[in-house]
């Protein structure tokens, strides 16, 4: 089996190829910026031997070009501008990538192999200020930021590109998720760098904003073993995925804190202009449908995944200090 990834190097892509290297796939991993990926590579690509390619995605021939070369079975569109602090930043480039994009891939598909199964990383942005709790499949879209309204387009043409040319096309609902690899721009790696350096005496407060901003938050590996699992089973459609259970911002706060037997109340300064400008508070998923047909259920709960990101927060931060000291 051969699989692309777009958004490869980024958390959800690592883990992605993680998965799909140890089912035996060969793997075309597709950049924006071939010697920047080079550059902060995971190990996770280099000891799976993973195949990195540049493409320039707005041109939707590079892509198909890519898809007939290589004789992709599977399409993993993981790419896309972050859902963290960037939701509002640039309306257009966000429209661009996580939309249009999106469009381009399905077409690339439809001209070269309507074979070839696609699963596209969705939101539960796409929710976004909603009165059903928990949500489904079917709960009505209401997005609040240029994020989640790009995604609901790149949803609804994966469902017309699936009913109009019978494209094998998924889109994976995704609710919040987190790992040792999170990158900067998130509320949880804030907390849980400025926890650890606080620990280390590097630091002495965390400022944040809403600390009564409520998240559904699962681990990414989990989460990409339920993308597989998608494109595996014998039809397609489209699945929230989710753990079903709604943790505050405070809440991740008090698990972190005490990891090292502090009081967040000690540390933690709420700041105004720290709140999103339209705060979605009550996004939760109901995984119903995945459990059932997928048999996907996450494996990795609230306490471990909080434990997870700060053990490997305090090596990365170890290895910064003794590097200095050299």
């Amino acid at each position: 089996m051969n699989a692309l990834i777009t958004g490869i190097t980024g958390q959800d892509g690592l883990y992605l190829a993680e998965l799909l290297s140890n089912k035996g796939y060969n793997i075309v991993g597709v950049v924006s910026n071939l010697n920047q990926a080079l550059k902060r590579t995971d190990l996770a690509l280099k000891n799976n031997k993973v195949h990195l390619l540049q493409c320039d995605m707005n041109k939707m021939e590079c892509i198909a070009d890519l898809l007939g070369h290589f004789s992709i079975n599977e399409v993993y569109n993981l790419a896309a501008y972050s859902s963290g602090v960037g939701m509002y930043d640039d309306p257009i480039a966000i429209g661009e990538v996580n939309g249009l994009t999106v469009v381009r891939i399905l077409e690339a598909i439809r001209i070269t192999d309507l074979s070839i199964k696609m699963c596209q990383a969705s939101s539960s942005e796409i929710f976004g200020e909603t009165t059903d709790t928990p949500q489904t499949e079917e709960t009505k879209f209401n997005p609040r930021s240029p994020y989640g309204a790009a995604k609901l387009y790149a949803h609804n043409m994966v469902r017309i590109f699936r009913q109009r040319y019978g494209i094998f096309a998924c889109s994976a609902i995704l609710y919040n998720h987190e790992s040792p690899r999170r990158r900067p721009g998130f509320v949880s790696k804030k907390i849980i760098h400025e926890v650890v350096r606080i620990k280390l005496g590097l630091s002495s407060k965390l400022r944040l904003g809403n600390l009564d901003s409520f998240r559904d938050w699962g681990f990414a590996g989990d989460y990409v073993n339920a993308m597989w699992l998608m494109l595996q089973n014998t039809d397609p459609d489209d699945y929230i995925i989710a753990t079903g259970e709604m943790h505050s911002v405070r809440e991740f706060c008090d698990y972190a804190f005490s990891y090292f037997d502090l009081d967040y109340r000690d540390y933690v300064s709420i700041e105004r202009d720290l709140y999103r400008p339209a705060e979605t508070t009550h996004l939760v998923g109901n995984a119903r449908k995945a459990r059932e047909v997928l048999r996907w259920s996450p494996k990795v709960e609230f306490p471990e995944l909080i434990k997870m990101m700060i053990d490997k927060e305090i090596e990365t931060l170890n290895q910064q200090e003794k590097l200095k000291g050299s």
